[in-house]
């Protein structure tokens, strides 16, 4: 069969040798004749993986001293709640960037007084909000770095006088970040970081412990944290398939090297949606993500939609089918995908026009 070219929002495409090395532990966990999926969590092999990650996690975004990564179940929607719980005492502002940053704002809500500080829901989520000054009054400021449905980014590490706090549920591992601006990165991994089924979070511990709310122990990030991410059963084969993902990630030579290819899938595609008559991008140009390209038929061209799709589909093209608030299409050029499935992509759009000059 020839390649598919996976361009899917999340669950992701994923590393071959991620999958490969998945399938055997799936057999053989590390020698121990057990499948992965019995193995128990107790047991010296885990806990050589769980350390490697940790390990992995830490060298390649360069965590500095102070801050902890633990391992999480319930997605980036839990982490929601999560921060609320743990950052919330007085009044918490977030930047409105689109869904999922406004369903992170319903949680705050919930639990005390948040607010928009800003917002670009006026246009549909198009473009990432500027001119606004963090206020020095609220006990954190809330970000959503990537927004996978309007294919928005935000591409640089805030200046913040109160602690930051980001979800980079589908940037996370695409560019360097400073660590140390943050008081908690966290997001799911099924985007760059692994499977769907477990999140992340990266701490800054000593921010913990401020508010006076009863926390409930599973949403207590210090819990997790002085526990290792085991306080409860962790989700064995997502973490696995994560820890190869960073493997991965590492033997192709870093955050560095992978930012780079991100940068040339996403300037080849966008170049092509550009020049090609039949199609046009939806966000605005300074604020382009390199991991989700989001594009419409152009004006005059809309009928066309359905059959662009299927004409996709004679490519081994697959997951380019738009969020369905916004229609369209939209390619996410995660870490795994590649040169050759941007180019595929590309062809496949050239072709297409060729048929309706």
């Amino acid at each position: 069969m020839s390649k598919v070219h996976v361009f899917t929002a999340g669950p992701c495409l994923l590393p071959q040798v991620a999958i490969d090395n998945a399938c055997a532990a799936l057999k053989d966990f590390a020698g121990t004749g057990v499948s992965l999926l019995s193995i128990s969590h107790r047991t010296k092999e885990w806990d050589a993986v769980m350390d490697e990650c940790r390990a992995l996690w830490k060298e390649l975004l360069d965590i500095p001293e102070g801050y902890e990564v633990v391992f999480l179940g319930g997605g980036a929607s839990l982490q929601f709640l999560y921060v609320a719980m743990n950052y919330l005492e007085h009044k918490a502002a977030y930047l409105d960037t689109g869904v999922w940053a406004s369903k992170a704002l319903k949680e705050a809500k919930g639990l005390g007084d948040a607010y928009a500080l800003a917002s670009s829901k006026d246009r549909n989520y198009c473009y990432i909000p500027k001119g606004f000054e963090i206020p020095k009054d609220v006990d954190y400021f809330h970000i959503t770095t990537n927004n996978t449905i309007y294919g928005t980014e935000i591409k640089e590490d805030f200046d913040s006088p109160v602690p930051l706090i980001a979800d980079m549920s589908s940037d996370i591992l695409s560019r360097r970040v400073d660590v140390s601006k943050y008081a908690l990165i966290y997001g799911g991994a099924q985007k760059n970081a692994g499977p769907a089924g477990v999140a992340f979070a990266i701490i800054k511990k000593d921010l913990l412990g401020k508010v006076s709310r009863y926390i409930p122990t599973m949403l207590d990030y210090r819990v997790h944290i002085d526990k290792l991410s085991m306080f409860n059963t962790p989700p064995v084969f997502s973490i696995f398939v994560m820890n190869e993902t960073l493997k991965w990630l590492k033997g192709m030579g870093g955050v560095d090297a992978i930012h780079a290819l991100d940068v040339k899938k996403a300037e080849t595609l966008y170049a092509e949606i550009d020049r090609n008559p039949l199609f046009k991008g939806t966000a605005d140009k300074e604020d382009r993500s390199i991991m989700n390209v989001c594009f419409v038929m152009a004006d005059g061209y809309e009928a066309l939609q359905d059959e662009f799709l299927a004409f996709s589909k004679t490519y081994n093209i697959v997951g380019i089918k738009g969020h369905r608030s916004v229609g369209g299409f939209r390619a996410s050029l995660y870490n795994a995908c590649t040169v050759e499935d941007v180019e595929a992509l590309v062809k496949c759009m050239q072709d297409f026009e060729k048929l309706h000059k």
